[in-house]
């Protein structure tokens, strides 16, 4: 059985090692339009932050491929599926045919339409040349502006910190992190960041990149500007839904799958930030890891092995602030319970979400102590009512309920 990966992120790189452990396959292809071995992104911000060199950057060296019969081709972007023939076509005009095929071409980031946002000196980072292009930028830049403040444009910002320039990060929406964090966590988070030197702006819309060929300054709706050398945009992601949109494929905001990560093509899988399960598109890590384990199984046969829908769990890195995302943390509808604890000092906030009798979503801001057993809470559905009113507080430990229930 030969198997075609597109795309050489978390998912591609997963679903391979997957199909290539069972061996299912007689041969396995990565291609990938990006001219390297396969890299964790969360690396592009420790490289950013100066923790590690652009060659220290990849997962694994060659020998690896080779000993799982795993070839990657790098550099070759596919332009067209031949469902019927069973053939991929690449940019190079070559077309090479599969018995399945994985598509894993994950996400880019979303440029909104901001008048001069398309001038030098403005970045999305999504890929190691994105991060070498905004290292190079940032050595020279004394005000470095961020629109967008979520998961990565936060990383993203701090770690640029580090070259002494002047951060100001601009948040559309009242809050830092409104998918992760409820007002009163974000209120903390923010105190936090300000309290490393950079500036959070939140509730304002960008409406104009200054420049004349080179980035200046951004200007706000409310009529503030902000000077800038350099611009981040970290305004969501889309996923690459192009190749299958143009194979006939269903696709919504991603590409529709079914529990066995199958497209509407039973021959072609989609899986990690490109694929679209249940109405939604995570585009987190384990989502993608979960979603390509499940592809891999189904490729070798494994027809038992199901993807079911989990509670996203994120976490920041490197902003030097501990936060752990778990679940449902602003709930809307239906009865619901919400225990919180903030510490004197302002440096510690922690939410747990409870919905007939158990904890379904968590927020842990500051300190990472019980972030392995509030996963298994969530994750094993443990019964808390007998202990609910002494959540988060000193007179009960998280991990006496778990004990319990041993």
């Amino acid at each position: 059985m030969r198997v075609i990966i597109i795309g050489n992120g978390i998912a591609g790189i997963t679903a391979a090692r997957g199909i290539a452990e069972c061996g299912a396959a007689s041969a396995i292809t990565i291609y990938s339009r990006e001219s390297y071995n396969y890299y964790p992104r969360p690396r592009l911000i420790e490289m950013l932050a100066g923790h590690m060199p652009p060659e220290a950057m990849a997962q694994y060296p060659d020998e690896w491929y080779q000993r799982r019969s795993i070839c990657a081709v790098l550099g070759h972007e596919a332009v067209a599926i031949d469902r019927e023939a069973h053939e991929v076509t690449f940019s190079d005009g070559h077309a090479h045919p599969y018995d399945r095929l994985v598509l894993a071409m994950g996400a880019s980031g979303w440029v909104p339409p901001i008048q001069g946002i398309d001038q030098p000196g403005v970045f999305t980072l999504r890929t190691l040349e994105d991060a070498l292009g905004i290292q190079e930028r940032a050595t020279q830049a004394k005000h470095i502006v961020c629109i967008g403040g979520g998961l990565l444009g936060l990383d993203t910002s701090m770690a640029l910190a580090r070259s002494g320039a002047h951060i100001t990060i601009i948040e559309a929406l009242p809050w830092l992190l409104p998918r992760q964090l409820d007002r009163e966590g974000a209120s903390v988070l923010q105190r936090l960041i300000e309290g490393s030197g950079a500036r959070v702006i939140t509730g304002a819309m960008t409406q104009k990149v200054q420049g004349n060929g080179q980035v200046h300054g951004v200007l706000l709706k409310s009529g503030e500007m902000i000077p800038a050398d350099m611009v981040i945009v970290s305004a969501g992601v889309r996923s690459n839904i192009g190749l299958a949109q143009r194979a006939g494929l269903s696709c919504n905001r991603g590409i529709l799958v079914n529990e066995r990560m199958q497209t509407t093509d039973p021959d072609i899988y989609a899986v990690g930030d490109c694929a679209e399960f249940s109405g939604v598109v995570w585009a987190i890590i384990p989502v993608a890891l979960a979603q390509a384990r499940v592809a891999a199984a189904q490729v070798c046969g494994q027809q038992d092995v199901l993807y079911a829908d989990m509670a996203p769990s994120t976490t920041l890195k490197v902003t030097g602030v501990d936060l752990t995302s778990i679940g449902e943390v602003n709930p809307q509808d239906g009865e619901f319970t919400e225990k919180r604890y903030a510490s004197p000092d302002g440096t510690v906030y922690k939410k747990l979400v409870i919905r007939e009798g158990r904890v379904v979503g968590a927020i842990l801001l500051g300190d990472r102590e019980d972030v392995r057993v509030v996963n298994q809470l969530i994750s094993q559905g443990i019964m808390v009512t007998p202990w609910v009113d002494k959540l988060l507080s000193d007179e009960l430990s998280l991990a006496d309920i778990v004990q319990a229930q041993a």
